[in-house]
């Protein structure tokens, strides 16, 4: 009998197989427990900031990930408020020399901010001795503004981003219409397991139309899509890649088979997957991605796949047009459903199908559904008129400038009567 690693148990007294939901590390020849996330991540593509210019006056795009949210301005406010301030303890701690050094003039030049607390300091130079307060008036004077002028900038993000509305319209549409949807398509879905492109069998066409009825239609795949196998440290992965594709079929499906090899069972613990849809201008990406495990709702115990039924994976295609970004035509793939096939959950039920000659493969059938009978229409629609904004506007603007008397306030108690002598002429 051979030794196996750990999680694993003996089949046909020489070979090695892991126990349900485990998967082989080759690296460290032991069998882990298969933990893939199965959250199911779906991205539209298409992100949207309701503050927007002309691209050809200002590069929006390249910083609006930059400014997602208004946090971001508060943020930005606060490290330069703690910067400014910083700045200025540090050059409260420098000496001052003989009144000539480059600190003491910053200093000094600091004192002349003093916009709030100290206004004559220009006529106060035309005296014979100066004195005046120290550079903790403009230090807070600055402060003041830069707290200003950042929740300002917070009140307006939040106005602007709420004047607009997405309107979602469904409507009915034609093949002509939907033959102008022309996007990149790639799908790549890995079988999560110890086995390698070689176990992969009959992959090469596609069933289109309702099987079993008279538009059944089975085309080679290569009319539709490039396809691969490649080893992956997960397992072997299926990529299906379509340019400039046009989805003229309302139901498609793709099937393929791992099959037993010598010392290399047809056994697998999940599916990774990721479908992506990309716009025939590169700019706008979608796509749904995420793991299979196990298609149970009411047990979520580890599972491996094995066996004559096939494991089927749904996903809808859903074809948009975007007005509001000069009429982007972008398929938006979701996923819809996992149908398990052959699933064992049992370690003598694994031993079992291993030493049986019938059950020696793993099926999976890829369903895309093309939702051919409608199309998604996305535009903006404003909530606000011009009098609604400015009147917003305006009363954002008395809310700001009260703020920032308030701050002036706070700052003034706190504001010390250090003096700074300077002797002139």
């Amino acid at each position: 009998m051979a030794s196996c690693p750990a999680n694993s148990f003996n089949f046909n007294t020489t070979l090695c197989a892991c126990t349900p939901g485990h998967v082989l590390q080759h690296v460290r020849n032991t069998c882990v427990l298969y933990e893939g996330n199965s959250t199911i991540l779906t991205d539209s593509g298409v992100d949207y900031y309701a503050l927007s210019f002309p691209e050809t006056l200002f590069a929006f795009d390249t910083i609006k990930k930059f400014t997602q949210s208004q946090a971001v301005f508060l943020e930005v406010t606060l490290v330069m408020l703690l910067s400014w301030l910083l700045f200025c303890v540090f050059l409260r701690c420098t000496k001052l020399g003989d009144g000539r050094n480059v600190w003491f003039k910053i200093r000094w030049w600091i004192s002349r901010l003093d916009i709030c607390f100290a206004t004559r300091h220009w006529l106060d130079d035309q005296k014979v001795v100066t004195k005046r307060k120290t550079e903790l008036g403009g230090a807070f004077s600055m402060a003041s503004w830069i707290l200003f002028i950042g929740l300002f900038a917070v009140l307006l993000y939040q106005i602007i981003s709420k004047r607009s509305i997405e309107v979602h319209n469904v409507r009915a549409t034609n093949g002509p219409e939907l033959a102008s949807f022309i996007n990149d398509m790639e799908f790549n879905i890995t079988t999560v397991s110890s086995m390698s492109c070689a176990n992969l069998r009959n992959l090469g066409n596609i069933v289109t139309g309702n099987p079993g009825f008279i538009d059944q239609r089975v085309v080679p795949l290569s009319t539709l899509a490039n396809y691969s196998c490649y080893n992956s440290s997960m397992g072997p992965t299926i990529a299906l890649k379509c340019k400039n594709c046009k989805v003229i079929y309302d139901h498609m499906y793709i099937s393929w088979q791992f099959v037993d090899l010598p010392n290399s069972p047809a056994i697998a613990v999940g599916f990774e997957f990721r479908l992506t849809s990309m716009d025939i201008a590169k700019k706008h990406v979608s796509f749904v991605s995420g793991t299979l495990k196990n298609g149970s709702d009411f047990d979520d115990s580890p599972v491996t796949f094995r066996g004559n039924q096939s494991n089927i994976v749904k996903f809808n295609l859903f074809p948009r047009i975007y007005h509001n970004l000069h009429e982007l035509k972008l398929i938006q793939p979701l996923f819809h459903e996992f149908i398990p096939g052959s699933v064992l959950r049992d370690t003598n039920e694994l031993r079992a199908s291993l030493e049986s000659s019938t059950d020696g493969l793993v099926n999976t059938t890829l369903f895309i559904n093309f939702l051919s009978d409608y199309v998604v229409e996305i535009d903006k629609q404003n909530i606000l008129g011009p009098v609604s904004f400015l009147a917003d506007l305006g009363g954002l603007y008395c809310i700001s400038i009260g703020i920032f008397f308030y701050l002036l306030i706070q700052v003034y108690f706190l504001h010390t009567d250090c003096m700074l002598y300077s002797g002139l002429g």
